[in-house]
């Protein structure tokens, strides 16, 4: 199931780095997504790839988790799931964006226990409210369900 056009009809985001500066912008219209000033060559594709991702991911609710295939599918993405993962590496520290909602199969933490972004990961999930137990979140209680959430 991937959230349909009219769910995210026109919602607009941006990443600002802690300096101001615009990371990400962007809107999806009803007819794909969009970036301002896309690039002209091939780079536009994969502009709108990650264009969709953060979309997508932008609409992740405070307190809720998907993992990476579900919001590879939910985007629009097919069975992207190493993509999602590799691209949300890729953010800036500093993102706005709902990173560490992001979980691997089955609810697992993906990033290593001890580093510094597993340990951020984990830190921001439990002032969500989210319990973690075995390196795992309970999916059926803390999973998004954008049907549930769209209204």
């Amino acid at each position: 199931m991937t959230i349909s056009n009219e769910f995210i009809s026109q919602r607009a985001i941006q990443d600002y780095s802690t300096d101001g500066t615009v990371i990400f912008s962007g809107t999806f219209s009803q007819e794909h997504p969009d970036v301002n000033d896309p690039p002209a060559d091939s780079d536009s594709a994969a502009q709108i790839r990650r264009t969709a991702l953060y979309l997508t991911l932008a609409q992740v609710p405070e307190g809720k988790v998907v993992s990476y295939g579900q919001l590879a599918e939910l985007a629009g993405l097919g069975r992207a799931a190493r993509w999602v993962g590799r691209t949300l590496s890729q953010l800036p520290g500093d993102s706005k964006l709902p990173w560490h909602r992001v979980l691997g199969a089955g609810g697992r933490i993906s990033l290593p226990e001890g580093s510094p972004s597993g340990d951020e990961q984990r830190a921001r999930l439990r002032m969500e409210g989210i319990s973690i137990l075995n390196n795992c979140v309970d999916i059926r209680r803390h999973g998004w369900r954008p049907v549930e959430h769209s209204g």
